[in-house]
């Protein structure tokens, strides 16, 4: 509402948009914006509309990074008390943990509550993965006449590329549940295994509330899912 009452004052009074503090060093000189082709176009020549649509975008996006900053804060400051709490529970054995701790789940003494640390491996194929497929797509070129059609189907899938030229880890990685008695698939398969590395991990973290059925609801961390 504060938005519209806004835009109707200043299409109202035919008055000059005043400009919203962002904290952020000007991008262009005084008077003028810059366009998406990065020329500078003098402010006589933009309309009302286009600078209000401007000023508003701009104040949407610095509160945005604003949350995201306090969100990265809260977050690594929630898998530090989680991981200290583990290191505190593991000197009561006097065990030393060291490295990737691994999910972990604590629960609020009364039930009420959850707090999830999930640790997701980020991997991908090395050069093998092309060996791989050169097998998979002998086998395929054999089967041709053959009667696995809905098999060769879902193994030519599962080698298709993103927009980003980038092979589907889990699409290939389902191949390995097919039990394929044939002496060059399981060579592929074998390829597949020792193509696959690791490139890192990604750590989420997850806080659910029971609710009154006593089911386990997320407690949203996304804008998108408020």
């Amino acid at each position: 509402m504060a938005i519209i009452g806004l835009f109707k004052q200043r299409i109202t009074m035919n008055t000059t948009v005043e400009a919203i503090p962002t904290n952020q060093p000007p991008a262009q000189p005084s008077g003028y914006m810059t366009d998406p082709l990065g020329r500078l176009v003098p402010d006589t020549m933009i309309s009302d509309m286009d600078r209000l649509r401007d000023q508003i975008v701009r104040e949407i996006v610095n509160r945005t990074k604003a949350q995201s900053k306090a969100l990265a804060q809260t977050k690594a400051t929630i898998m530090a008390d989680i991981y200290a709490f583990v290191d505190l529970s593991a000197e009561r054995w006097d065990a030393k943990l060291g490295g990737n701790k691994g999910n972990i789940t604590l629960t609020s003494y009364d039930g009420k509550f959850k707090v999830q640390l999930a640790v997701s491996d980020r991997m991908t194929f090395s050069e093998g993965i092309n060996a791989a497929k050169a097998l998979v797509d002998e086998c395929i070129t054999r089967w041709a006449e053959g009667s696995r059609s809905e098999i060769k189907v879902l193994v030519q899938d599962a080698f298709q590329v993103d927009k980003e030229g980038t092979l589907n880890t889990h699409r290939i990685l389902s191949l390995l549940r097919f039990s394929i008695e044939d002496s060059t698939w399981i060579r592929a398969m074998d390829a597949i295994k020792d193509s696959l590395v690791a490139t890192g991990s990604k750590s989420y973290i997850r806080v659910y509330e029971r609710d009154s059925m006593g089911k386990y609801v997320p407690i949203p961390m996304d804008i998108a899912a408020v």
